[in-house]
């Protein structure tokens, strides 16, 4: 067994217990901001350590676990996305009532359950990492004990996600009952034949992916949820646990199915274009930013898998550059979310008013942001949406390719719902707007790495090349 395989979930894991010995250590009175400071560091240490993993193409035991370029890829994203959210809420979990640093050592380890579903390579190993990383939202949603939303969202997410959960593990069985095989590839070899028992399987199985990346009919917890988490975590899950659920989900549909009878493109393509409509229009009459992030966040997750219905590796190529780009633009716009929150008290729309009076930089940080989901040039949205709708109408499906277009224009508009009431509506209060310096630099550099991106896309979309090809093949 090839031990180095493991190497970037090790690495986390035992800066987890780091973060969580360094605590035990300090006296009670004594500051916990360290704690943070290191997490990031430790975070963005290994970070530049995976770029050695490039190009290993091992497994571990017996093929349980893969370490290819595409997870590589994939857990360079949750790393970005954790050192990010760490980053500007530090001053979040300074005002916590009760331990800062198992708020970190949870974020960790639900980056290693991400990181987990990005490698595996069999179903017991989807099933750890699936259930690792939502063990550790389930408390995290929860983490504000003060907070009655985040109670009552905590409770949401914990029974709608053993649900789905209980859906997928039978969806699995039934797999397993099928072909005798765990491994993805086992599975595949097998040569399922077209049976009710395997469409029904299959099905199962895309119902549990449907609820991490929140497409419909499984997003009913996202605005729920989204709402009373604390910040930081809404924008992790947003980010990093539909990452790696769509991680997971196109190792599963392009590596075991495509040698069965089961029509996964017609499922993707039906579960692509309910999501686009769904989040869009549902969005549009939303008051609170979160929810409307929430709905925004169904609406992407339609153009994501607009990939998935090209089944093609310029399909998953487009779906891992636009899962990257949307790291930052979540960032940018959730780290605004999270300073109008603590300086106002409020999470609506109407909270961000007259916000370019006060704190300019946040303004153009959510304005560059939300322009991106929308897919506007030159920002990295437009790029991103460009490579998925190039794929797909290749594939020969031009009609969920103008779909994700005109609904993009519709986008536009709850979008810039926000911007007018940044820049032309009256400020909520004259109190001076007091900005942390972590928190501008996160919002200052997500907004760069959208623009840079966008303008740029060169190095990233060679990136998502590599990664794709290695998967796809």
């Amino acid at each position: 067994m090839n031990i180095s395989v493991l190497a970037l979930e090790i690495s986390v894991a035992v800066l987890a217990l780091v973060l969580l010995a360094m605590d035990l250590s300090l006296e009670k009175d004594q500051p916990r901001r360290n704690i943070g400071y290191l997490a990031i560091c430790g975070l963005t240490g290994i970070f530049f350590f995976s770029f050695t993993r490039y190009g290993m193409n091992a497994t571990f035991w017996n093929g349980l676990f893969s370490l290819d370029d595409y997870a590589v890829f994939f857990k360079q994203a949750f790393l970005i996305g954790a050192i990010l959210v760490i980053l500007f809420s530090l001053d979040t979990v300074d005002q916590l009532p009760h331990s800062r640093a198992e708020f970190y050592v949870l974020l960790l380890f639900a980056v290693i359950g991400m990181m987990i579903l990005a490698s595996a390579n069999d179903l017991i190993t989807l099933y750890v990492g699936i259930e690792l990383m939502t063990f550790s939202f389930f408390i995290l949603v929860g983490y504000v004990l003060t907070d009655a939303r985040s109670t009552e969202a905590a409770i949401k997410y914990l029974i709608l996600a053993s649900a789905a959960s209980a859906v997928m593990l039978y969806g699995m069985s039934l797999i397993f009952g099928l072909s005798g095989q765990m491994n993805y590839a086992a599975i595949a070899a097998a040569g399922l034949p077209a049976s009710p028992a395997l469409l029904v399987g299959g099905v199962l199985l895309l119902s549990g992916f449907a609820f991490k990346i929140a497409a419909p009919p499984f997003h009913m917890w996202a605005p729920d949820v989204y709402e009373g988490a604390p910040v930081p975590i809404t924008a992790m899950l947003a980010m990093g646990s539909k990452a790696a659920g769509f991680a997971a989900m196109i190792r599963v549909f392009t590596n075991v199915f495509p040698s069965t009878g089961y029509p996964w493109p017609l499922l993707a393509l039906l579960l692509s274009g309910a999501a686009m409509l769904v989040g869009n229009i549902v969005a549009i009459p939303q008051t609170n930013i979160k929810r409307m992030l929430a709905y925004s966040s169904v609406a992407q997750a339609g153009y994501i898998l607009t990939g998935l219905v090209a089944g093609t590796a310029a399909g998953v190529k487009g779906m891992l550059f636009y899962l990257m780009i949307y790291v930052f633009a979540n960032v940018g716009a959730f780290g605004v979310v999270a300073a109008v929150s603590r300086h106002r008290n409020g999470e609506k729309i109407s909270d961000l008013a007259g916000l370019a009076r006060q704190a300019p930089v946040l303004a153009v940080a959510m304005t560059i942001s939300l322009l991106s989901m929308a897919g506007i040039p030159p920002l990295a949205g437009f790029m991103g949406k460009f490579f998925l709708f190039s794929a797909v109408i290749d594939a020969g499906h031009l009609g969920i390719a103008v779909l994700g277009f005109v609904l993009s224009m519709v986008s536009v508009y709850y979008y810039l719902n926000v911007v007018k009431s940044m820049y032309l509506a009256e400020p909520a209060d004259d109190r001076p707007f007091a900005v942390a310096g972590t928190l501008k630099f996160t919002v200052l550099f997500a907004m760069t790495a959208t623009l840079a991106m966008g303008i740029y896309p060169g190095p990233l979309s060679q990136l998502a090349e590599l990664a794709a090809k290695t998967v796809f093949h």
